[in-house]
């Protein structure tokens, strides 16, 4: 993988000579507090920290909003007393900055057809101008803090790395730009196109609210009526039934379930393929098996739909904070055509050839998490038989290679005993059961998920299937 190559000065990043900077008024690539992304942001776009800091904490009440006020707090606090610190910004107007590349011999960015910001080098600030600091930004109507600072002297330079982009790889799958990178191009423009989505169950919601949030238009339809209410307040519009919801949209997505689920939304009564008509676009995000999307597939395109399969990774908590990645096949210009709405919904998206293939490595993704999440349960139990603090094993293993926001996040959740969904159990049992037997359709053994697998039975016979993945732990304490 080809890399290019970045020094940073703290907070302020020089971006890759491939990475365009937008045209039109005054911008900076710069580093976000909590998140830990970047983005090329409009100068306007940038508000000071101090008189505006209240404000919104009571507009943003989420926890990853609180990391962020938290680590600009922590910063303020080892910077106080530092006479180099001082304030170049005021209510939206900031000074201008000068980069320039180091030498002639530093390394060059190799031509790439992937970008990926590495190991920084290669940059260094002009001149020591002072620090900008305690600037939050409020970008695209997600509020975030931003903590800006122009480092006095090269060797302040720390190494970060960052995954920028994917433009394409040599398998022939690609991806549109992540949703922290969105802000390379300025703002997210929704599509002119009319969007229908159907499903409104953990993941579809916070779909639906990021892709209204972003100015698209969204007509919507559930089984359970009521769910809609709350969208149709935020200024989506109602759908009486799937055929009338895609009679109504250029492109309908769905999210449901499970693959019975997907097929009664396009074949059943009032379904989806009674709406379908040339040139009309479905695009199936539930995680389900090839067969069926094969089978949903033929049944659009004989009717002149377009389809595209675009499954999910993530939970409930990334859909709702826009962070889902997206796995998509089948009809490439579709995918183009959602180019917005996954900007809006998901962190990247890959599309990686026919339909089909989408199911097969979200089912392949998916039984490696299920299978990891019951292992993670097994070890904190039996840490606890024998002898163990299970504080003190989630401690050691969260400073480790294994350290991740996934294992952190389910083992808290296992020890205060909390199993809220956000990911539902009876779902990812289900991903290992297609999972497994995929790998039986072709002769390839997966042992590993098959003994996951029973653990998750285990569970849903204790009457856990809506809860958490997570609850799996109580197929060992029962």
């Amino acid at each position: 993988m080809a890399t290019v190559h970045l020094r940073i000065g703290d907070l302020i990043v020089s971006p890759p000579k491939d990475l365009k900077k937008p045209r039109g008024k005054k911008c900076f690539f710069v580093k976000f507090f909590g998140t830990e992304d970047h983005a090329w942001i409009k100068v306007e776009q940038l508000k000071p920290y101090h008189p505006h800091k209240e404000e919104m904490i009571k507009i943003n009440k989420g926890k990853r909003f609180q990391q962020a006020v938290d680590a600009v707090e922590e910063y303020l606090k080892k910077a106080k007393g530092k006479d180099q610190i001082k304030p170049f910004c005021t209510h939206g107007e900031c000074v201008s900055l000068s980069l320039k590349e180091q030498t002639d011999s530093d390394p060059e960015p190799s031509s790439v057809r992937r970008l990926v910001a590495g190991t920084v080098s290669g940059f260094k600030w002009e001149s020591s101008v002072g620090y900008i600091h305690s600037l939050f930004l409020h970008f695209y109507g997600i509020c975030t803090y931003a903590l800006f600072k122009l480092p006095v002297r090269s060797s302040s330079m720390e190494p970060i790395t960052k995954r920028l982009k994917i433009i394409e790889e040599d398998t022939g799958s690609t991806s549109i730009q992540a949703a922290d990178s969105t802000a390379i191009n300025g703002s997210i423009t929704p599509t002119d196109k009319r969007i229908g989505f159907l499903g409104l169950g953990l993941m579809g919601s916070g779909v639906v609210s990021n892709l209204l949030k972003m100015g698209h238009v969204v007509t919507v339809w559930n089984r359970t009526a009521e769910k809609c209410d709350l969208f149709i307040q935020e200024g989506a519009r109602l759908g009486r039934t799937p055929a009338e919801v895609v009679s109504m949209c250029d492109i309908t997505f769905s999210c449901v379930s499970d693959p019975k689920a997907a097929r009664d939304l396009v074949l059943g009564p009032s379904g989806v393929l009674q709406g379908i008509r040339p040139g009309k676009c479905y695009v199936e995000m539930s995680t389900v098996d090839p067969e069926t999307i094969t089978e949903l597939a033929q049944v659009i395109t004989s009717r002149g739909g377009r389809f595209l399969e675009a499954p999910v990774s993530g939970s409930q908590q990334l859909s709702n904070d826009g962070m889902l990645v997206i796995v998509a096949a089948g009809d490439r210009s579709v995918y183009e055509d959602c180019s917005s709405c996954f900007q809006a919904m998901g962190k990247t998206s890959f599309f990686i050839g026919e339909a089909g293939n989408a199911a097969r490595m979200m089912l392949i993704l998916n039984m490696v998490q299920g299978s990891f999440m019951a292992t993670i349960a097994e070890g904190l139990t039996l840490a606890q038989a024998t002898g163990q603090s299970q504080q003190t094993f989630l401690d050691i293993l969260c400073q480790g290679q294994m350290a991740s926001t996934f294992v952190d996040q389910k083992c808290q959740n296992i020890l205060q005993g909390n199993f809220k969904p956000d990911y539902y159990l009876k779902h990812i049992q289900k991903d290992l059961r297609l999972a497994i037997s995929m790998g039986d359709s072709v002769n390839h053994p997966t042992p590993m998920a098959a003994a996951a697998n029973e653990v998750y039975k285990r569970a849903k016979a204790l009457d856990q299937s809506d809860n958490d993945m997570s609850a799996v732990y109580r197929a060992y304490i029962h």
